[in-house]
Protein backbone atom coordinates (compact mmCIF):
# COMPACT_ATOMS: atom_id res chain seq x y z
CA UNK A 1 0.00 0.00 0.00
CA UNK A 2 1.22 3.60 -0.61
CA UNK A 3 -0.19 6.33 1.75
CA UNK A 4 0.40 9.86 -0.04
CA UNK A 5 0.37 12.45 2.65
CA UNK A 6 0.95 16.48 1.79
CA UNK A 7 3.90 18.40 3.98
CA UNK A 8 2.91 20.79 6.67
CA UNK A 9 3.18 24.58 6.24
CA UNK A 10 4.28 24.36 9.93
CA UNK A 11 7.93 22.75 10.76
CA UNK A 12 10.00 21.98 13.57
CA UNK A 13 14.08 21.52 13.32
CA UNK A 14 16.38 19.56 15.68
CA UNK A 15 18.35 21.91 17.54
CA UNK A 16 21.53 19.79 17.30
CA UNK A 17 23.22 17.61 15.14
CA UNK A 18 24.98 17.13 11.84
CA UNK A 19 23.36 18.05 8.56
CA UNK A 20 21.09 16.53 6.06
CA UNK A 21 22.71 13.85 4.21
CA UNK A 22 20.64 14.14 0.33
CA UNK A 23 22.32 10.16 -0.54
CA UNK A 24 21.02 8.55 2.58
CA UNK A 25 17.14 9.61 1.11
CA UNK A 26 14.25 7.95 0.02
CA UNK A 27 13.81 7.60 -3.75
CA UNK A 28 17.59 8.48 -4.85
CA UNK A 29 16.63 8.99 -8.03
CA UNK A 30 15.19 12.39 -7.52
CA UNK A 31 18.48 13.32 -6.63
CA UNK A 32 19.04 15.67 -9.30
CA UNK A 33 15.99 17.44 -9.67
CA UNK A 34 15.80 17.65 -5.54
CA UNK A 35 19.56 19.76 -6.10
CA UNK A 36 17.75 22.00 -8.99
CA UNK A 37 14.76 23.08 -6.74
CA UNK A 38 17.12 23.55 -3.91
CA UNK A 39 19.64 25.55 -5.77
CA UNK A 40 16.62 27.53 -7.45
CA UNK A 41 15.25 28.19 -3.96
CA UNK A 42 18.22 29.13 -2.32
CA UNK A 43 18.52 32.02 -5.09
CA UNK A 44 15.54 33.15 -4.51
CA UNK A 45 15.66 33.09 -0.87
CA UNK A 46 18.43 35.55 -0.75
CA UNK A 47 16.76 38.06 -3.47
CA UNK A 48 14.54 41.52 -1.77
CA UNK A 49 11.65 39.31 -3.38
CA UNK A 50 11.88 36.26 -1.68
CA UNK A 51 8.44 36.93 0.05
CA UNK A 52 6.59 37.61 -2.92
CA UNK A 53 8.16 34.67 -5.38
CA UNK A 54 7.48 32.63 -2.10
CA UNK A 55 4.12 33.58 -1.28
CA UNK A 56 4.30 34.41 1.87
CA UNK A 57 4.26 37.12 4.47
CA UNK A 58 7.36 39.42 5.44
CA UNK A 59 6.82 38.09 9.08
CA UNK A 60 8.03 34.86 7.57
CA UNK A 61 11.37 36.17 6.52
CA UNK A 62 12.95 34.29 9.21
CA UNK A 63 11.58 30.90 8.07
CA UNK A 64 12.60 32.27 4.29
CA UNK A 65 16.34 32.98 5.46
CA UNK A 66 16.48 29.25 6.46
CA UNK A 67 16.60 28.34 2.75
CA UNK A 68 19.77 29.73 2.52
CA UNK A 69 21.95 27.08 4.88
CA UNK A 70 19.45 24.36 4.78
CA UNK A 71 22.95 22.18 4.00
CA UNK A 72 24.36 23.08 7.66
CA UNK A 73 21.20 22.72 9.49
CA UNK A 74 20.59 19.82 11.75
CA UNK A 75 19.12 16.73 10.30
CA UNK A 76 15.62 15.64 11.59
CA UNK A 77 13.84 12.53 10.57
CA UNK A 78 10.33 13.90 8.32
CA UNK A 79 8.15 12.73 11.22
CA UNK A 80 9.22 15.21 13.11
CA UNK A 81 9.76 17.81 10.64
CA UNK A 82 6.25 18.11 9.87
CA UNK A 83 3.56 19.28 12.18
CA UNK A 84 0.21 20.44 12.08
CA UNK A 85 -2.95 19.02 12.17
CA UNK A 86 -2.65 16.43 10.08
CA UNK A 87 0.57 15.41 11.89
CA UNK A 88 -1.06 15.94 15.30
CA UNK A 89 -3.32 13.13 14.25
CA UNK A 90 -1.28 10.40 12.90
CA UNK A 91 0.86 10.48 15.69
CA UNK A 92 3.84 8.83 14.64
CA UNK A 93 5.50 9.02 17.90
CA UNK A 94 3.24 6.85 19.47
CA UNK A 95 2.43 4.31 17.38
CA UNK A 96 3.63 0.71 18.63
CA UNK A 97 6.55 -1.13 16.49
CA UNK A 98 4.44 -3.17 14.23
CA UNK A 99 2.47 0.30 13.14
CA UNK A 100 4.85 2.22 13.10
CA UNK A 101 7.08 -0.25 10.57
CA UNK A 102 4.42 -0.25 8.66
CA UNK A 103 3.92 3.71 8.73
CA UNK A 104 7.79 3.88 7.62
CA UNK A 105 6.62 1.72 4.67
CA UNK A 106 3.68 2.88 3.59
CA UNK A 107 3.66 6.81 3.95
CA UNK A 108 4.75 9.20 1.67
CA UNK A 109 5.17 12.58 2.07
CA UNK A 110 4.94 14.70 -1.25
CA UNK A 111 7.26 17.66 -0.86
CA UNK A 112 7.75 21.04 -3.11
CA UNK A 113 11.51 20.84 -2.30
CA UNK A 114 12.27 17.20 -2.03
CA UNK A 115 9.65 15.67 -4.26
CA UNK A 116 9.35 12.09 -1.90
CA UNK A 117 10.36 11.63 1.65
CA UNK A 118 9.47 8.80 3.52
CA UNK A 119 9.24 9.71 7.59
CA UNK A 120 12.65 8.00 8.33
CA UNK A 121 14.15 10.62 5.91
CA UNK A 122 16.52 12.76 8.06
CA UNK A 123 15.81 16.33 6.43
CA UNK A 124 15.75 19.78 7.50
CA UNK A 125 12.76 22.52 8.61
CA UNK A 126 12.29 24.75 5.44
CA UNK A 127 9.96 26.84 3.49
CA UNK A 128 8.83 26.48 0.17
CA UNK A 129 5.19 24.96 -0.89
CA UNK A 130 3.80 23.13 -4.53
CA UNK A 131 2.45 25.78 -5.41
CA UNK A 132 5.20 28.10 -5.60
CA UNK A 133 6.87 29.26 -9.54
CA UNK A 134 10.76 29.27 -8.80
CA UNK A 135 13.11 30.84 -11.38
CA UNK A 136 14.77 28.15 -13.79
CA UNK A 137 11.90 25.71 -12.45
CA UNK A 138 8.69 27.21 -13.20
CA UNK A 139 5.89 25.90 -11.57
CA UNK A 140 6.69 23.29 -9.12
CA UNK A 141 4.15 21.09 -9.22
CA UNK A 142 4.71 20.56 -13.39
CA UNK A 143 8.49 20.29 -12.78
CA UNK A 144 8.04 17.36 -10.72
CA UNK A 145 5.54 15.52 -12.22
CA UNK A 146 7.79 13.47 -14.86
CA UNK A 147 10.40 12.77 -11.74
CA UNK A 148 7.63 11.35 -9.50
CA UNK A 149 6.26 8.87 -11.72
CA UNK A 150 8.67 5.91 -11.79
CA UNK A 151 9.40 6.46 -7.92
CA UNK A 152 6.29 6.09 -6.40
CA UNK A 153 4.71 3.54 -9.10
CA UNK A 154 7.27 1.56 -7.96
CA UNK A 155 6.57 2.77 -3.96
CA UNK A 156 3.43 1.71 -5.18
CA UNK A 157 4.27 -1.96 -6.03
CA UNK A 158 0.32 -3.89 -6.86
CA UNK A 159 -1.34 -2.13 -3.57
CA UNK A 160 -3.84 0.37 -3.11
CA UNK A 161 -2.57 4.08 -3.77
CA UNK A 162 -4.49 6.08 -0.37
CA UNK A 163 -4.40 9.79 -1.34
CA UNK A 164 -4.34 12.38 1.15
CA UNK A 165 -3.04 15.20 -0.29
CA UNK A 166 -4.48 18.65 -0.86
CA UNK A 167 -5.11 19.88 -4.48
CA UNK A 168 -1.27 21.34 -5.08
CA UNK A 169 0.50 18.53 -4.13
CA UNK A 170 -1.89 16.48 -6.08
CA UNK A 171 -0.90 18.18 -9.07
CA UNK A 172 2.46 16.91 -8.70
CA UNK A 173 1.57 13.29 -9.85
CA UNK A 174 -1.32 11.31 -10.68
CA UNK A 175 -1.38 7.72 -11.03
CA UNK A 176 -1.90 6.46 -14.81
CA UNK A 177 -5.13 5.20 -15.97
CA UNK A 178 -3.07 1.70 -15.79
CA UNK A 179 -2.87 2.42 -11.93
CA UNK A 180 -6.48 4.38 -11.43
CA UNK A 181 -8.01 1.23 -10.46
CA UNK A 182 -6.06 1.41 -7.32
CA UNK A 183 -6.31 4.74 -6.74
CA UNK A 184 -8.92 6.35 -4.07
CA UNK A 185 -8.93 10.18 -3.24
CA UNK A 186 -9.42 10.20 0.66
CA UNK A 187 -12.36 13.60 0.74
CA UNK A 188 -14.08 14.78 4.13
CA UNK A 189 -17.02 16.33 2.96
CA UNK A 190 -18.06 19.92 4.19
CA UNK A 191 -14.90 20.25 6.42
CA UNK A 192 -12.00 22.07 5.58
CA UNK A 193 -9.45 22.04 8.94
CA UNK A 194 -11.21 19.08 9.89
CA UNK A 195 -10.34 17.43 6.62
CA UNK A 196 -6.64 17.82 7.45
CA UNK A 197 -7.25 15.89 11.22
CA UNK A 198 -9.88 13.32 9.39
CA UNK A 199 -7.12 12.35 6.89
CA UNK A 200 -4.39 12.10 9.73
CA UNK A 201 -6.53 9.75 11.18
CA UNK A 202 -7.09 7.48 8.59
CA UNK A 203 -3.69 7.19 8.05
CA UNK A 204 -2.61 6.10 11.18
CA UNK A 205 -6.13 3.65 11.40
CA UNK A 206 -4.65 2.11 8.19
CA UNK A 207 -1.14 1.54 9.87
CA UNK A 208 -2.92 0.22 13.27
CA UNK A 209 -5.27 -2.33 11.37
CA UNK A 210 -2.21 -3.32 9.25
CA UNK A 211 -4.51 -4.62 6.11
CA UNK A 212 -2.29 -4.24 2.86
CA UNK A 213 -4.95 -3.97 0.47
CA UNK A 214 -4.69 -3.99 -2.69
CA UNK A 215 -8.25 -2.47 -4.29
CA UNK A 216 -9.57 0.02 -3.18
CA UNK A 217 -13.03 -1.56 -2.18
CA UNK A 218 -10.77 -3.21 0.71
CA UNK A 219 -9.07 -0.20 1.71
CA UNK A 220 -12.43 1.14 1.81
CA UNK A 221 -13.85 -1.36 3.60
CA UNK A 222 -10.94 -1.36 6.56
CA UNK A 223 -11.36 2.45 6.77
CA UNK A 224 -15.10 1.80 7.36
CA UNK A 225 -14.33 0.07 11.16
CA UNK A 226 -13.65 3.30 12.03
CA UNK A 227 -15.07 5.99 10.16
CA UNK A 228 -18.39 6.49 8.39
CA UNK A 229 -17.70 6.27 4.57
CA UNK A 230 -19.05 6.33 1.29
CA UNK A 231 -17.38 5.57 -1.66
CA UNK A 232 -17.79 6.69 -5.29
CA UNK A 233 -16.50 4.88 -8.41
CA UNK A 234 -14.43 7.17 -10.85
CA UNK A 235 -16.65 9.57 -12.79
CA UNK A 236 -14.29 9.59 -15.79
CA UNK A 237 -11.72 7.13 -17.26
CA UNK A 238 -8.27 7.71 -15.25
CA UNK A 239 -9.93 9.47 -12.55
CA UNK A 240 -9.52 8.04 -8.76
CA UNK A 241 -12.19 6.66 -6.72
CA UNK A 242 -13.30 8.85 -4.27
CA UNK A 243 -13.73 8.04 -0.38
CA UNK A 244 -16.16 10.41 1.84
CA UNK A 245 -15.28 10.19 5.08
CA UNK A 246 -16.83 11.11 7.90
CA UNK A 247 -15.87 11.01 12.32
CA UNK A 248 -18.43 8.42 13.57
Amino acid sequence: MLILLPPSESKWNRPRGGPADPATWSFPELGPVRAEVARALSGVSGSPDAAAVLGVSEGLLDEVARNLVLDTLPATPAAQVYTGVLYDALDLASLDTAARRRANRWLVVVSALHGAVRPTDRITAYRLSMGVTLPGTGPLAQHWRPALDAPLRAAAGSGAVVDCRSAAYAAAWRPGRDLAHRWMQVRVPGASHMAKHTRGLVARHLCVEGVAARSVPAVAEVVGRAFDVELHEPGRPGAPWVLDVRAP
